[in-house]
């Protein structure tokens, strides 16, 4: 038996059309890292997943929302769930309200995959705590569409701290620092809705970071490595 088989499965094949499209994504113009916070586009991101387990559990639900210019663009979001063969435990939809019926009517992976691509082009991402967005992502572009997704990303769950180290002791969570700024969220563990709340909390961070003269996504990166070695030291 093959070992690369084994230990990453058969690569995919996709349809012409299915070629075009991540051909078209791939084409794409990159974003620099160096961009301006106010006049870029930047997308924040929030997955659901069948459990915690980075290895082992499977991609259920994306949901986005751009910012744009300096301001979260509600028209320009997006939410898909994927069609699952087989529905996640009752004690996981609990989590995240997402049905068995609703998760096995969903979009076909490989389309939600693709859909998602199209609409994220080569903007930078934003999230809360990425490593477990970037992972459940990237695990599932590698079985749907065989490539590794390697983007930009920013950690909030960094940035935050950095940006008021009087507050990083009081407040670590991501429901934390939103009920600090007054930001409420109505459905939690939807998506979508987390990546709006989350875009919200990134809107206070650009203007903090603005203040501190840091006016760059490249510019927050370098905060976030720096808070990250301040975490591993205590």
């Amino acid at each position: 038996m093959n070992w690369f088989k084994t230990l990453f499965g058969s690569r995919p094949i996709l349809s012409s059309e299915e070629q075009q499209v991540l051909s078209d994504w791939r084409l794409t113009p990159r974003v620099e890292a160096a961009s301006q916070l106010g006049s870029s586009r930047f997308v924040v991101v929030d997955v659901e997943a069948s459990g915690l387990n980075l290895s082992l559990d499977r991609l259920i639900a994306i949901g986005a929302v751009a910012i744009s210019e300096g301001r979260i663009d509600f028209d320009d979001s997006f939410e898909v769930v994927l069609q699952q063969t087989q529905s996640s435990s009752h004690e996981n939809i609990l989590i995240h309200g997402i049905g068995g019926q609703e998760q096995k009517r969903g979009v076909p992976p490989r389309k939600a995959l693709l859909d998602f691509l199209r609409y994220l082009g080569k903007s930078p991402l934003v999230a809360f705590h990425v490593t477990f967005d970037e992972t459940m992502l990237r695990n599932a572009i590698r079985q749907y569409l065989g490539f590794r997704l390697r983007h930009e990303w920013l950690d909030l769950a960094y940035v935050m701290p950095g940006l008021y180290p009087e507050l990083a002791n009081e407040y670590r969570t991501l429901e934390q620092w939103q009920a600090r700024f007054g930001i409420q969220n109505h459905a939690r563990h939807n998506a979508v809705s987390d990546a709006l709340s989350t875009a919200q909390l990134f809107m206070v961070a650009a203007r903090k970071a603005q203040r501190k003269r840091l006016e760059t996504y490249q510019n927050l990166q370098q905060l976030e490595k720096a808070q990250r070695w301040v975490s591993w030291q205590q």
